[in-house]
């Protein structure tokens, strides 16, 4: 009775949406009563969903073998956790969390917004509900996940093996909680194109979604990554998979929405360029959407390989985008760009910022996209792998990270581009001499790996150098430079914070890339290899060892390192029960900063094994670069003067002008 329950609740919400969308459309100018019902219908749209997606739980979780979707990803056998995770490890299941993240950030904005304008609330709750209305109709018509089978087998299919990891729980709500929550952006742009009300106010309303959304949007990727790291056995943490490129590319266009939006709000200039990425970024959501569940790609990510439903979708990301982009080009000759500023100011920094990072877009959107027409214009296939985008996107990224550190030294308006390079001139004199000693202790040979390295740390000790200017640290008394730094605004810290992230993270990407040793080999019990100074015994080798839902080949390894300690590390290749297919689970042991990787691989007939193992350098920059990037978000969420909406006028103004 649940999963009927869920459903009609999952009805019930397209029906409140479709009914919400028409009435905010219809009496946008209206106020009271048209703001109080579209305020509530989302409210109660996210009740509904969420009751929807309850229902859902419950039937994983009791392996409700009725519910087709439960049968066809689910096992009795199961973790618990997993049983969670598979609700949304397949594609009807992730549509109903993806409705129910759309459904949250609406009834947000109704909780939240209330100091909003009514006509710009009521028409941004309004396209809130035709998305919601659109996707929900899409999950009811051809993506029901409430359909039952009767009779109810016995025992499920089991969810694909590698998708059987705490990653997943992870990581896909943070993947679309940043996918969705640029629908906001995306609505509040209709909105203003609606009614005129493109000004620094509407910067300020829009800017913490899109720090909120690129923030969880950043997480997930990381997540992804790391996900893909240590649990598909192949020792890489970046493949440019086409979706992967497809949750990369509206991140690139919420960084540029992001300063698009800081110029808007502080010197009301950039709108028509704001406006565009606002469009523009929720654009490339839907195209993920798209490519992750049409059936055009072949890929560990991708959930769905029916092309009707692709249609579905590409039809949906056609009316959507079209019609937002019809509304920008009939409203495009109202539109004034605003405030005037040098090339050289903080303005222009942000500007140039924005041309190297749409620029960068476009090449992963060419090299994404480009196989898939070629494939549907004339029959060929080809692949575009990393050595493209290692050199198009590669090289943008140089200029675009020399840039940084100048951005947050620059005036508003018209900058001193000399005295901004002498007072950065430490800060690259240092990030030279560290480079320089690196390579002397190293004794690492000529690359391009040293100006990775300076480049990293230019961007690091850049944002370390601003709060050191700002603070006045070394021109006068400690105490109060102290006072100057803890009275900075939390947007200082979060913009410092963020670069010096991005530079830690560029770190790791060159040091991993240049400096990792790999060594392939076969090993029996007792025997030792040895790759970098680490001797890697292989202990104990057990086969057919019993899981909860699979067996596993179970190798035990001793590690001793150069500097002389043990560790032991266990390493699987499991073969699950219901499906049969094999996994990986490595073994990592994290050593400072860089990792020892051992993946188990195929058994041969002499009884020895497959063992692939890398040395990989520094390699956790990559990730905590990411979760620095991540909090520097939450730290510009947390500061007080960024709130949602227009204050209101104080009483005693208010009392004043009626007397």
């Amino acid at each position: 009775m649940s999963i009927e329950l869920g459903h009609f609740a999952l009805i019930l919400a397209f029906a409140i949406a479709c009914g919400s969308a028409v009435m905010g459309y219809a009496y946008w100018r209206s106020e009271g009563r048209i703001t109080l019902f579209v305020r509530q219908a989302a409210i109660l749209q996210f009740l509904l969903v969420a009751a929807s997606f309850a229902a859902l739980i419950q039937a994983f979780v009791t392996s409700d073998f009725s519910l087709l979707l439960a049968y066809n990803n689910s096992h009795s056998l199961q973790p618990l956790l997993y049983k969670v995770t598979s609700v949304w490890g397949n594609h009807e299941g992730s549509v109903v969390l993806w409705i129910l993240i759309l459904v949250a950030f609406g009834a947000a904005v109704a909780m939240f917004g209330r100091r909003l304008p009514n006509d710009l609330l009521n028409l941004v709750l309004a396209t809130q509900s035709l998305l919601v209305a659109a996707f929900t109709g899409f999950a009811l018509f051809t993506s029901n996940a409430f359909a039952r089978l009767d009779p109810a087998p016995f025992e499920g299919r089991d969810l694909n093996p590698i998708l059987q990891d705490f990653g997943l729980a992870v990581h896909p709500p943070l993947l679309y909680t940043g996918y969705v929550g640029f629908s906001i952006c995306f609505s509040f742009a209709i909105a203003a194109l609606i009614t005129g009300r493109i000004d620094a106010a509407w910067a300020r309303w829009v800017r913490p979604w899109t720090m909120l959304s690129w923030t969880f949007l950043t997480l997930g990727i990381a997540m992804g990554s790391y996900w893909a790291y240590y649990e598909l056995g192949w020792g890489g943490w970046w493949f440019w998979d086409p979706v992967e490129n497809a949750s990369f590319m509206p991140w690139l266009a919420g960084t540029a929405l992001l300063h698009s939006a800081l110029v808007m709000e502080k010197r009301n200039a950039l709108k028509v360029w704001t406006i565009f990425l606002s469009i523009m970024t929720f654009s490339f959501s839907l195209l993920g959407t798209f490519l992750v569940r049409s059936g055009v790609l072949t890929s560990v990510h991708s959930f769905a390989s029916d092309p009707t439903r692709g249609m579905v979708i590409l039809s949906l990301l056609a009316a959507f985008i079209g019609g937002a982009f019809t509304l920008f080009a009939m409203r495009a000759s109202s539109l004034r760009q605003g405030g005037l500023f040098s090339p050289i100011s903080k303005e222009g920094s942000l500007v140039l910022n924005n041309l190297f990072l749409a620029t960068g877009l476009g090449a992963v959107l060419v090299g994404t996209l480009y196989p898939l027409v070629l494939d549907a214009l004339t029959g060929r296939t080809i692949s575009v792998g990393e050595p493209f985008f290692n050199l198009t996107f590669g090289t943008l990224m140089v200029p675009l990270l020399i840039l940084v550190p100048f951005g947050p030294f620059l005036a508003w308006k018209r900058g001193d581009l000399i005295a901004v390079t002498q007072r950065l001139a430490g800060a690259a004199a240092l990030a030279l001499l560290v480079v320089i000693v690196i390579f002397m202790l190293s004794g690492a040979h000529i690359s391009l790996a040293p100006l990775g390295l300076l480049l990293g740390f230019w961007v690091m000790f850049g944002a370390i150098a601003e709060l050191v200017d700002r603070s006045k640290l070394g021109r006068i008394p400690l105490g109060e430079s102290w006072r100057r730094l803890k009275g900075l605004p939390r947007t200082a810290f979060s913009t410092a914070l963020g670069h010096f992230g991005l530079g830690l993270t560029v770190i790791g990407i060159v040091v991993t890339t240049a400096w990792q040793s790999e060594l392939i080999t076969t090993v029996g019990a007792g025997e030792t290899i040895t790759l970098d100074g680490y001797q890697i015994r292989l202990d104990r080798l057990d086969e057919d060892v019993p899981g909860p839902n699979y067996k596993a080949d179970h190798g035990e390894f001793v590690i001793t390192a150069p500097g002389g300690g043990t560790r032991q590390a266990v390493a699987e290749r499991r073969y699950y029960v219901a499906s049969g297919e094999p996994t990986t689970e490595a073994a990592i042991q994290t050593y400072g900063f860089s990792q020892l990787y051992l993946q188990l691989g195929e058994d041969e007939a002499n009884g020895r094994h497959v063992v692939r193992v890398w040395y990989k350098p520094f390699v956790t920059f990559i990730w905590l670069g990411c979760l620095i990037m991540a909090g520097a978000g939450f730290v510009s969420l947390s500061d007080r003067r960024l709130r949602v909406g227009a204050p209101k006028p104080r009483r005693s103004a208010v009392a004043g002008a009626a007397e």
